[in-house]
């Protein structure tokens, strides 16, 4: 019997770290390859991590709760393989797109190329790849079979049926037990990670006997420590404008049908809201930056945060990377996806990092402003608020007029340390332009 060690998998480019959250396998348990052995969370996303190879879990090397660096071991499977070998950081279902070494079989007919052209973003385990290498399936047919597994993941089961569905009904003659070839031995298991601080204790908080107590879910602890750590580390100031978007809900309104017809999604003033706020960072760049010490670090990318409410309460904020680079038509349908996926609890690690700006929509819940909290590292967030008819005096050729219009109000909340009043209320101000000055005529 040899030893497997199982590192804790990449996650993208951009975490480092997660927390175990769940062990699914206790020691003895036996493993069969694909099996999730724990769940582990990084920030407010939850993942799977998967075996990569067929045996019995031997220890846990750490507990629910601990924060484990990538690429660290974090459990000892027993297998019946001839060495003592390990993983090089196999990628989990919510890996980003880029190439790991993973333990291969030998001398198995097309495994060399499928994992040479495997640069796609979905995680495929050793197994599922060595079955599709021996049944000559490529990447492009691989990318095409729907999965079952967490983050529609495809498991082993999923291959096999869509095989045996190809070939008429009939089993394919693959060795699904096959375990992969020993690399050389490598060094034990890093130290453990340094146990997290408590916080400093609270004021005592009186509690009578009809009361309920509710103890923070993970998330909510999150969020709680984040916000507060915001508003220690940042001056909030708030500036806010009221925009006549008239021209903006009429046009969605006449474009929307078809639209819906035509791309097969629903277009929401979220994108376009998304436009605007890119094009005022590119007039007002110096919104789009971030604090260390005393140096102002000017980001080069626009990666927008949307904040979306979850059907647990809680709160998440995917990322829309270099929104700036996207047409409406590619902002309508990464903002559904993103949403879509963050109400399922479906979001991967890296789509929650990296983001320089936060735009949150309080007018979904029927509000009509708010003053929200900087999402850190961030300098600023924009809270738009419900769109309300609302009777408006209008400079006409012919005098003032007083029309029915669509108003609504933009508030601007931002880091005194290094926003000064001008340069947020110009920002806000600006954004609020892009929205009035909206073409009734554009074509999308």
């Amino acid at each position: 019997m040899a030893q497997y060690e199982l590192l804790l998998p990449k996650m993208g480019e951009s975490v480092a770290e997660a927390t175990i959250i769940k062990w699914v396998k206790q020691p003895g348990d036996k493993i069969e390859m694909d099996d999730t052995i724990l769940e582990i969370a990084t920030d407010k996303v939850d993942s799977e991590v998967p075996s990569p190879v067929a045996g019995r879990l031997v220890k846990q090397l750490f507990k629910e709760d601990d924060i484990v660096q990538v690429g660290a071991v974090i459990a000892i499977i027993e297998t019946d393989m001839d060495a003592s070998v390990s993983t090089e950081a196999v990628a989990a279902p919510v890996a980003a797109p880029e190439k790991v070494s993973e333990p291969v079989i030998e001398n198995i007919p097309g495994l060399e190329q499928l994992s040479a052209e495997n640069a796609s973003d979905r995680f495929y385990s050793p197994l599922v790849k060595n079955i599709a290498a021996q049944e000559g399936i490529h990447l492009a047919e691989l990318d095409g079979i729907a999965g079952t597994g967490s983050d529609g993941r495809l498991t082993k089961d999923d291959l096999l049926n869509y095989i045996q569905n190809k070939q008429g009904g009939k089993a394919p003659a693959v060795a699904t037990n096959t375990a992969p070839a020993a690399p050389a031995p490598v060094a034990q298991a890093s130290a453990a990670a340094q146990p997290v601080k408590a916080p400093a204790p609270q004021a005592a908080t009186s509690v009578s006997g009809g009361d309920e107590i509710i103890e923070m879910d993970r998330m909510r602890k999150l969020i709680a420590d984040h916000m507060t750590m915001s508003k220690q580390t940042s001056p909030h100031v708030t500036s806010f404008v009221e925009a006549d978007v008239t021209n903006m809900v009429m046009w969605r309104e006449k474009v929307k049908k078809n639209f819906e017809k035509r791309e097969n999604e629903k277009i929401t003033f979220t994108p376009i809201f998304v436009e605007a706020v890119s094009k005022a960072i590119k007039d007002f760049p110096m919104i789009n930056v971030s604090v260390k010490g005393t140096q102002i670090i000017k980001k080069k990318d626009i990666n927008i945060g949307m904040a979306a409410a979850l059907p647990s309460g809680n709160l998440i904020v995917p990322v829309i990377k270099n929104a700036d680079q996207l047409n409406l038509v590619g902002l309508t349908k990464s903002v559904n996806d993103l949403a879509n996926r963050a109400r399922n609890s479906k979001l991967k690690p890296d789509e929650t990092q990296n983001g320089t700006f936060t735009l949150t929509n309080v007018g979904s819940f029927g509000n009509v402003m708010g003053t929200p909290i900087i999402n850190q590292p961030q300098v600023a967030i924009l809270a738009v608020g419900a769109i309300k008819k609302k009777p408006a005096v209008l400079e006409t050729e012919f005098g003032d007029v007083i029309a029915i219009r669509h108003m609504m109000f933009l508030s601007l909340s931002y880091d005194h340390r290094v926003v000064d009043g001008a340069l947020g209320g110009s920002f806000v101000r600006r954004v609020a332009d892009y929205l009035e000055n909206w073409d009734m005529n554009r074509e999308i």
